[in-house]
């Protein structure tokens, strides 16, 4: 059984298959889907840092979302579409028209970054563009480097990597790629 898949299960003793999904939420609205989540029994993650605010009158730090408009829901099969019609929850993070499962390590790996640096942990928007030259930062694909051949969205990039002469294409979400100076 691998650590991205674990099965719980249920009232009937029937195993069910759990993943991480992301969830795009309504804008703002984070907060309010992750109590709704959790009024509901479904494991939810919110990441939040803190950070200073500063109005007409007054400044104040406040925790606000690390990735805006997104949660994160453990869920199985059975509970997958009682999470999506959870108020304000709008649709799931898809891949090739799939909700895109979330390797269990990258959440424990940020909810570990979170706790550990909360103040060095950041979201970055990239301006990569297609045929670039980037290197992966985090995950499996660590250190790589390749040209950018796909391009969808500002998270979801196709890099064509090209260790012993062969070209590999590998699917790379664009918060672990670091662009590199031509």
């Amino acid at each position: 059984m691998t650590e991205e898949a674990k099965l719980r299960k249920d009232m009937n003793g029937k195993n069910n298959k759990y993943a991480w999904y992301a969830i795009y939420t309504r804008s703002r609205a984070e907060k309010k889907a992750f109590e709704y989540l959790n009024e509901d029994g479904i494991e939810a993650y919110l990441p939040l840092k803190k950070t200073l605010r500063q109005w007409s009158d007054r400044k104040k730090m406040v925790e606000m979302p690390l990735v805006p408009s997104y949660i994160f829901v453990y869920v199985s099969e059975k509970e997958y579409y009682k999470a999506l019609n959870t108020p304000y929850t709008i649709r799931y993070v898809t891949f090739n028209g799939k909700a895109a499962p979330i390797p269990e390590r990258e959440i424990n790996l940020l909810k570990l970054m979170l706790r550990e640096l909360p103040n060095d942990v950041n979201l970055i928007v990239t301006d990569i563009e297609k045929g670039d030259m980037v290197e992966i930062t985090a995950g499996p694909l660590k250190g790589a480097k390749g040209e950018v051949v796909y391009k969808k969205g500002k998270q979801h990039f196709q890099v064509r990597l090209e260790p012993l002469g062969y070209a590999v294409q590998a699917e790379v979400a664009g918060a672990f790629l670091q662009k590199l100076k031509a």
